[in-house]
Formats: C-alpha cells, structure tokens, sequence
C-alpha cells in the first residue's frame, strides 16, 4: 500500500512540474549589452523543446541577424493574425 502511495505522489509531481519546466525554459545564450556592438555573424545555439514531447529538445544554431530575421518576420505574422481578426469582429 505504501509503495503504491508513493508511486502515486510521485506520478503527480512529474505531471505538475511538466508544465512548470516549459514556462521557464530560456535561451541557452545571454542577449548581447545594448551598448555594446554585437558581431552579426556570431553564431548563437539555443535548445528549443520539440512540440508533442515533453522530454526532447532540439539545439538550433543560427548567426545573430538570422534570429533577428526570424523574430521579426514572427513579429510581422502575429501583426497580421492581429489585424485580421480586428476586422472580421471576432
């Protein structure tokens, strides 16, 4: 019974901390100082969580601009996903 019990809690506490783990997941990289002149070139790795799994990850290595393109191209789509769905009324 106390094995079972046991079990248990600890099934609990790996479903309740999932999530918890997801949420404060970061960049393996700090962002550069503001005042400083970030090299563009420089490659930078961050390990991104693979959707459907909540134990793979997945390392991505792209240059400084690369990941700027990608946040503003981001950016960009949820503008747009933004302004349509003001016009439709929804």
């Amino acid at each position: 019974m106390r094995v079972k019990a046991i079990a248990i809690a600890g099934a609990f506490l790996c479903v309740a901390a999932a999530p918890v783990a997801a949420q404060t997941a970061a960049p393996t990289t700090a962002p550069a100082a503001k005042g400083s002149a970030a090299d563009p070139n420089k490659v930078i790795c961050e390990k991104q969580e693979v959707v459907g799994s909540r134990l793979a990850t997945r390392r991505v290595c792209m240059t400084r601009s690369q990941w700027a393109d990608l946040k503003n191209q981001d950016r960009q789509q949820l503008e747009k996903v933004q302004t349509r769905r003001a016009m439709s009324g929804q």
